[in-house]
Order: C-alpha cells, then structure tokens, then sequence
C-alpha cells in the first residue's frame, strides 16, 4: 500500500525485452542501496512493481522491476525509455504518517490531459477519463495520477480537473506535463468497494 505522496523521482536507464510481453526496467534513484531489498515494492509513477535487483552505479542507486502483460497494457510502462522520469514511492510503512490517501499502486487506466491552465505558481489540470471509470471519480474526492494523490476539483461527464500546487510542481513529473499526455489513474478504493456493494444490491 501506498499514500501517493511521492518521496523521489527516478530515471530509467534501461529498457530490456525478455519476452513479447515481459520487460525488465532499470531505474536510477536517490535512495540509498543498503534500504532497498530484492522483493520490495516501489510504485513507479502509480504502478505497484516488484524490485527484482539492485545495485550502485556512477554514485547513484539503481534497482530493476519487471513489467508484465496487465502492466504493460493497463499503464505508460510500456512507452518508457531511457531518460523516461518517473514519481516514486516506497510502500508503507506502519506507523508512518499518512499525507495523501490510501492508494494501491494498482493502475485502473490512463487518463489523458485535455488542457492545462498555468496560474500564478500553481496550474490547473483538465483531464478525460476512460468511460469505465468516470462513475468512480467525485468532486471533493481522491485521484492518483502517474503515482501523485491529488484532490478533484470539478467533475463533467468523463472530465475532471485537479489544481497541482507549487510544491507537487517541483518534486514530482507533473510540472512537465503537455496538454495530449497520458498518465497512469488509480481511482479512490473507497468509490470502487462502495460501487460494488450498490451493484451487489
């Protein structure tokens, strides 16, 4: 488990395909190697990947995660290539503070941005749904895109809007975003568990 607040932003340094649906992606980071272990779970900008090596080159910290077929085609994981930055998160620890929501790295689909509004240190975010998962997205509620928690603003059919401030600008990939991009959406757990029990009625 996850809460969305990004604590690194990770560049991946290589790409390898070990199969037709199975990539294996080597990730440079700021974390120190000693705190990172064969096993371990590190979203990467939102999608839940298991670390499958580790180690230091040039100075930095690198670890490599395998992608597989659901991944590849629910997320960006896919397109990433060398030079790729990506939002990371280690997974929760208990007893630690918990800044944005509970967020299971698990990527429902990819949600487009439709416009951007640039205001004074902040911007305003516009992005398009996938149809399926519009229902689970509410004003006042909870988004994860490309790994980010972040809270709705407005919601219009499949649109919704989300206002990035100064800080989440800065250390995450979101201030670098285009009006045409993809990223990587987890809806709220709380609306899907919730819309299922409605649905069980």
């Amino acid at each position: 488990m996850f809460t969305g607040i990004v604590t690194d932003i990770g560049e991946v340094t290589t790409v390898r395909a070990r199969g037709e649906e199975l990539y294996r992606i080597k990730i440079a980071c700021g974390y120190e190697r000693a705190s990172i272990v064969e096993g371990a779970s590190i979203a990467c900008s939102g999608a839940c990947l298991t670390v499958v090596g580790v180690g230091e080159e040039d100075g930095r910290t690198w670890f490599a995660v395998d992608a597989a077929a659901e991944t590849l085609r629910l997320t960006t994981a896919g397109r990433w290539r060398h030079g790729t930055k990506l939002n990371l998160e280690r997974a929760l620890k208990f007893g630690d503070e918990l800044g944005g929501h509970i967020v299971a790295g698990h990527v429902d689909g990819l949600a487009t941005l439709v416009a951007r509004e640039d205001l004074t240190e902040m911007a305003r975010l516009a992005l398009r749904a996938p149809t399926e998962l519009a229902p689970f997205i509410a004003a006042k509620g909870s988004v994860t895109l490309d790994g980010v928690s972040l809270t709705v603003n407005e919601v219009a059919g499949d649109t919704f809007s989300v206002l990035v401030i100064p800080h989440t600008l800065k250390v995450t990939t979101l201030g670098a975003l285009a009006v045409g991009d993809e990223l990587n959406l987890e809806v709220d757990l709380m609306a899907r568990y919730a819309a299922r029990l409605m649905e069980m009625r």
